[in-house]
């Protein structure tokens, strides 16, 4: 099972900035420490092109974003000040999902431990998200001849808002979102199936919502390649959650994702998407499983 990461390229914040950047690193080590990776399985991303991002997002955005010369309210929105250290990581962050969307082709799952950037638009970021990587990612495959039909499944609990957009009328892609109803983004975009669930939903809910879900994006989509954005924010303890998911039922939610593409043979590419627990152990904790449970079910 081959491993994308990207936390070797620094991104710069300003002292007490809220984004985890830490959780990345310490979850690439955790992995390589757990006795069931080689360091050779892990692997540095190409920096997607502006070719490969033109494909999601508008030449001009990628312009200013690349040159910093996004207005100051775009910025903002953003979340993260600009620097070339930004361009730099988003760029592989996206290069990384395609990379293991390839992987996947052949070794029948893979993963980028970041990505997940599904508040991405195709003219301007929002919510600590510049590039979308899961629609750069999926039209690549497309464009490379390896799959037309593709699902986005989107486990973060937030709405995946920015992929729901870029790829509303495409329906080779199908776009499938589980995540909190009040939460984040507060105007929702429309997935090609959304399931909104109430503050506070525990495991057995939110498990029988997300079969549910499945069962109907799998049958409308009939896809060749899944990409799963696999957020640690449903956990019970996310700062920014809302919702009441223990770390088992987190990982039982892995499984079903993976028993569905396993059972038909699916390639998958994982990414890592959103994780703010009180304790950053805990964010590790869930990323680690989610990686370790795929690296289990595929051997």
């Amino acid at each position: 099972m081959k491993l994308f990461y990207t936390d070797v390229f620094v991104l710069p914040l300003p002292t007490g900035h809220r984004f985890p950047m830490e959780k990345y690193s310490r979850l690439r080590e955790s992995l390589l420490t757990s006795g069931e990776f080689a360091v050779t399985d892990f692997h540095l991303p190409h920096a997607a092109s502006d070719e490969e991002l033109a494909r999601a997002h508008d030449l001009k955005y990628i312009e200013q974003v690349c040159y910093g010369q996004l207005p100051e309210k775009a910025q903002k929105s953003i979340g993260f000040p600009w620097s070339e250290g930004m361009v730099e990581r988003s760029r592989r962050s996206a290069g990384a999902t395609i990379c293991a969307c390839r992987a996947a082709f052949q070794d029948g799952v893979s993963a980028n431990l970041a990505g997940g950037t599904h508040h991405a638009f195709r003219d301007r970021g929002e919510g600590f998200c510049i590039f979308n990587d899961a629609a750069v990612a999926a039209r690549a495959m497309q464009a490379e001849g390896r799959a037309n039909r593709i699902l986005i499944v989107d486990c973060d609990v937030h709405q995946g808002n920015g992929t729901a957009s870029i790829l509303a009328g495409d329906e080779s892609i199908f776009t499938f979102s589980i995540h909190g109803a009040r939460n984040f983004p507060f105007e929702k975009e429309q997935s090609d199936l959304d399931i909104e669930l109430p503050d506070g939903c525990t495991d057995d809910a939110y498990l029988l919502r997300l079969e549910e879900g499945l069962n109907t994006a799998f049958d409308i989509a009939h896809p060749e390649l899944v990409i799963y954005l696999a957020g640690a924010d449903p956990y019970k303890d996310d700062r920014l959650g809302r919702l009441g998911m223990t770390m088992a039922g987190l990982a039982e939610r892995d499984r079903r994702v993976f028993e569905h593409c396993r059972i038909r043979q699916i390639p998958l590419a994982i990414a890592m998407a959103g994780g703010y627990a009180r304790q950053i152990d805990d964010t590790v904790a869930i990323h680690r499983t989610t990686i370790l449970l795929a690296r289990q079910m595929w051997g």
